[in-house]
């Protein structure tokens, strides 16, 4: 876990299993940490998710990252995040293999993995995710504990991987964080094809301009303020109007590097991500 806090009683933890933490799938899901429930070492962030359909529970900016990343993905269908280990199995596997077991006064704590994502991809429709800054993979005890969650959902038959902030492609991250807000837009499926329609037309007059040079030249155009047909495209790349190279930074994508994908309701497309 990037926050760390001392531990939970037993009753806290029997509270939480009741309370169905860990439990269900999408909307439904309930993750095992909360939030407001811990003493982050860093900064926290509660955000929605388009996948999920609810507020995820991020314990660093290093999640938020790998959570971004994970929604933006066509592959991906759900994502629980904070996912709770089986106790008793993980205290089976760390006596199996001599690995200590984290306690708190004498309780065996409950473990998690940070993300526990489905997905369309016939070969990996289930897989774990550890997020870890690379300095702490260092450390003696976070390489235990790591150990301890690779055998479990080796034994879950669950493919895990540990990501660190040198694993994230920051041009691909930046260009999400651009487009995430405004996937929430609440723009009509017509008012998005009636500007669909606009810049496809401009982008035919000028196949070779910069996208983000044609949204100002139609502000100019029609008198409108600043910003606003850039409002417009963003919109239309957040919800996949129009794809593109996710390696390719937002500010210097040029007409030719949009592919349209124009249909009454826009599926998710496979760019680069």
């Amino acid at each position: 876990m990037a926050s760390a806090f001392k531990g939970l009683t037993q009753s806290q933890i029997n509270k939480r299993i009741k309370e169905g933490r860990g439990q269900g799938s999408g909307a439904d899901y309930q993750p095992f940490i909360y939030v407001h429930e811990i003493s982050p070492q860093g900064r926290v962030h509660r955000l929605f998710g388009f996948k999920t359909k609810r507020i995820l529970h991020l314990l660093s900016d290093l999640e938020l990252a790998i959570f971004l990343i994970l929604d933006w993905s066509p592959d991906v269908i759900d994502i629980r995040e904070q996912f709770p280990m089986n106790v008793d199995d993980t205290i089976r596997i760390a006596h199996e293999a001599g690995l200590p077991h984290w306690k708190y006064s004498g309780v065996n704590q409950v473990l998690t993995t940070d993300f526990v994502v489905s997905s369309t991809n016939p070969e990996m429709k289930l897989f774990a995710i550890q997020a870890k800054p690379a300095e702490e993979l260092e450390k003696a005890g976070t390489i235990e504990r790591l150990e301890l969650e690779r055998r479990y959902l080796e034994y879950k038959e669950i493919p895990w991987d540990i990501i660190t902030k040198e694993d994230i492609p920051q041009t691909i991250l930046q260009n999400i964080q651009w487009l995430y807000p405004a996937q929430e837009d609440k723009l009509k499926n017509q008012e998005l094809q009636h500007y669909f329609e606009l810049f496809r037309r401009e982008f035919q007059k000028l196949p070779d301009a910069g996208a983000i040079s044609i949204a100002q030249r139609l502000d100019m155009s029609y008198d409108l303020e600043n910003g606003t047909a850039l409002y417009w495209l963003r919109c239309l790349l957040a919800k996949r109007f129009f794809a593109f190279d996710m390696e390719i930074p937002y500010r210097k994508l040029l007409v030719s590097d949009l592919h349209e994908n124009a249909h009454d309701e826009p599926e998710e497309i496979h760019a680069s991500a």
